[in-house]
């Protein structure tokens, strides 16, 4: 019979990846398993669409992983500033971390600089077993702990078994764990694209009735942008030449930063939110995306995933010093009460913000324009969601 791992983590993107460098640092036998191959190299001139918000903490956690370092080696673009207003109406709010006497406000990070920091972390944290690449066959339950067996039959079983392995997860139907999924009814538009005015190292957000349309700040001067709409308008945009798309999207930023002077390839995805119920099973326990899929307006999702990730490890890494089983559900349950909470709070008020931007009543828009200019009048208020927003 092969070797009983402390943990086995299904998934290896960055929740993953973060989660199996936590473990490996604390000394927890942990394997790890995906189906690619990390990317450690890249043409100097190429770019990652994929791009996230990474705030404070999680430059934090990263940093107590190792991986910081070379993460800002790869490239990093710190936002000092974040600038939101309602196209419906006279609302407007700016942040400023020069408010708090920090020098930004968080980095827009490519995902693929974040995942080879990880990676090359993890090469160097002996209690990691990597099955990389590698897909799992099936999952069963083998003399009361969970098994996974790989494409090419070899078997790995482990005391907690992780699913990290996204909103479709194998882990979640495995451990018949169920999550209530709802359609938005919109789709989400991908870019990178040049303006004509620099962006000030500034993260944009404009709330149109259709949805959110923001512009995060790169560090070559180009902005990403993740346009969210209906889904019928997202197909129709995405559907553009280049010279319509850029007037389209001018207009719906309000030409805020000039005009749009050049857009690389679009991707288009679909937006849905989900949340499972619970996160954690006896000997099962869900992480990032396969636990909670929220709406992107605020790019907190995978600040989120990380938030889970270091609680995770951190209740582990406790039960094992105390002698005790990490996957018992006592012990799990230490981690479904960090997390739930934080996360059902964040998936409510990204649902609220959507339904509040997205009406087109007189009364709810003139609300949300005084609500906006009070927040940006009331000093101890914008504070206060600043260092939420920070992580801190």
């Amino acid at each position: 019979m092969n070797p009983v791992h402390d943990t086995l983590v299904i998934g290896g993107g960055i929740v993953g990846l973060s989660l199996a460098a936590a473990l490996g640092r604390a000394g927890v036998d942990t394997a790890l398993v995906h189906a690619v191959q990390p990317p450690l190299d890249w043409p100097p001139d190429s770019f990652d669409m994929r791009v996230y918000a990474i705030t404070r903490a999680s430059q934090a956690f990263l940093e107590a992983l190792g991986a910081w370092q070379d993460i800002e080696a790869g490239g990093v673009s710190p936002f000092r500033a974040m600038e939101v207003w309602d196209a419906g109406g006279s609302g407007r709010v700016r942040f400023d971390s020069a408010e708090l006497g920090e020098p930004y406000l968080g980095h827009i990070i490519e995902s693929r600089v974040i995942v080879r920091a990880l990676w090359r972390r993890l090469l160097q944290l002996p209690a990691v077993r990597r099955e990389v690449p590698a897909t799992v066959a099936s999952f069963a339950e083998v003399d009361g702990l969970p098994q996974a067996t790989l494409a090419d039959g070899r078997a790995l079983r482990a005391r907690l078994l992780v699913g990290a392995d996204g909103f479709a997860s194998r882990v979640r139907d495995f451990a018949g764990i169920r999550a209530r999924a709802s359609d938005y009814g919109q789709k989400a538009i991908v870019a990178v694209v040049q303006t004509q005015e620099p962006h000030q190292e500034t993260a944009w957000q404009r709330f149109l009735p259709t949805g959110p349309l923001a512009f995060l700040p790169l560090r070559d001067g180009r902005c990403s942008i993740v346009w969210s709409a209906t889904s019928a308008e997202a197909e129709c945009l995405s559907a553009l030449d280049d010279a319509a798309f850029r007037a389209a999207l001018g207009e719906a930023f309000g030409h805020r930063l000039g005009d749009i002077v050049e857009t690389g390839e679009r991707v288009l995805f679909p937006l849905r939110r989900q949340h499972a119920e619970p996160y954690v099973k006896p000997r099962v326990a869900l992480v990032g995306d396969a636990a909670h899929v929220i709406h992107p307006l605020a790019g907190q999702g995978v600040n989120l995933g990380l938030g889970d990730a270091g609680v995770l490890a951190q209740v582990v890494a406790d039960a094992l010093a105390r002698g005790r089983d990490p996957g018992l559900p006592h012990t799990l349950r230490r981690y479904e009460r960090a997390r739930k909470g934080e996360v059902v709070a964040m998936m409510t008020a990204m649902d609220g913000f959507k339904a509040l931007f997205g009406s087109r009543l007189a009364p709810l828009r003139m609300a949300r324009s005084l609500g906006l200019n009070l927040v940006d009048a009331a000093t101890p208020v914008k504070t206060a969601i600043m260092r939420y927003a920070m992580g801190g």
